[in-house]
């Protein structure tokens, strides 16, 4: 087990963003994830793209989800009996954190000032929950859905 076991919030952010991730697994693989956002984003705008592309993408992208959550329940500590329950799993999180990214970065080719600052707006504060959440999850204080 890792002695801090997840990477900052600057680091999953610049790891979605393309900044090479080096050997943490979740930082691999929330750069994955991202890069299937993107290319669902542009799969879902083009009208000549197949059913079976997208569900590709999302059957590929449920699977690193399963990896994230299998990887996180090996880092954790034991969690105190009364640690409350997080809503969603971490890699929940990071899919949305991805997902975020890759509309955030779409939104500045061609969204209005309106769309584009909701966008990055949704992005800083998913930020900020997902440290909030690595911060509890490693002091035993917050547990996840199906973890110890």
């Amino acid at each position: 087990m890792l002695t801090d076991p997840f990477p900052s919030k600057h680091e999953l952010l610049q790891a979605c963003r393309g900044v090479p991730p080096g050997d943490h697994p979740l930082l691999r693989l929330a750069r994955e994830l991202t890069d299937l956002h993107e290319q669902r984003l542009c799969s879902a705008r083009d009208t000549n793209a197949e059913r079976r592309h997208i569900d590709d993408i999302d059957s590929r992208r449920a699977d690193l989800v399963r990896d994230i959550d299998r990887w996180v329940i090996l880092q954790l500590p034991p969690s105190h009996g009364a640690a409350h329950i997080h809503t969603e799993t971490l890699g929940a999180v990071v899919d949305k954190l991805a997902q975020y990214t890759a509309c955030a970065f779409a939104a500045l080719a061609g969204a209005s000032q309106w769309e584009l600052g909701d966008a990055w707006e949704q992005l800083a504060e998913l930020a900020l929950g997902y440290d909030d959440l690595a911060a509890e999850l490693s002091a035993g204080r917050r547990r996840l859905p199906g973890g110890p």
